[in-house]
């Protein structure tokens, strides 16, 4: 038995591939994709007179131009693996209220990367697959700093800031 194909069933399931690759295609493109899912890009930053003090831990980190304000959340996201070249935390610096569950999402991009606190109160993984979470509620006021180990020369850092 053998089947044909009618070039005219060939254009149409042609058509329709094509259309779900345009779909998916703006889909990533407004959706976030590897670009910033979380939204923060839009969030306010805080007044430099409000400003925490970080007593220098971000001054070389070349995406850091002042600290997200997102006080009032009950859970923010990080990405981890940001940048050209996929070794910077997006925001670098937050500021959140207490109680606040910071969930830290790796891009899949820069290799493997770990999110640990300078003072040990918190450690993920380290973890290159893009998707993969970690997570911290902050429930004490105060400055925590934390860098990604393998890429602190890097300057693979980042501060949340957690003020009542």
């Amino acid at each position: 038995m053998s089947r044909t194909s009618s070039p005219r069933g060939r254009r149409t399931v042609l058509r329709a591939v094509g259309g779900l690759v345009v779909t998916a295609t703006l889909a990533g493109c407004l959706g976030g994709g590897n670009g910033d899912a979380s939204g923060l890009e839009d969030a306010e930053t805080v007044p430099e007179d409000e400003e925490p003090e970080y007593d220098g831990w971000l001054d070389d980190v070349p995406n850091y131009d002042g600290t997200a304000d997102l006080r009032g959340e009950t859970e923010i996201t990080v990405e981890v693996g940001t940048g050209n070249d996929g070794m910077r935390f997006t925001p670098p610096a937050v500021l959140i209220d207490p109680g606040t569950e910071v969930v830290w999402e790796w891009t899949g991009q820069g290799g493997q990367h770990n999110v640990v606190d300078s003072d040990g109160a918190f450690e993920s993984d380290l973890v290159a697959d893009a998707g993969h979470t970690f997570a911290h509620t902050f429930e004490e006021d105060g400055t925590y700093r934390y860098l990604c180990t393998p890429h602190q020369a890097q300057a693979m850092k980042g501060v949340v800031a957690v003020e009542e």
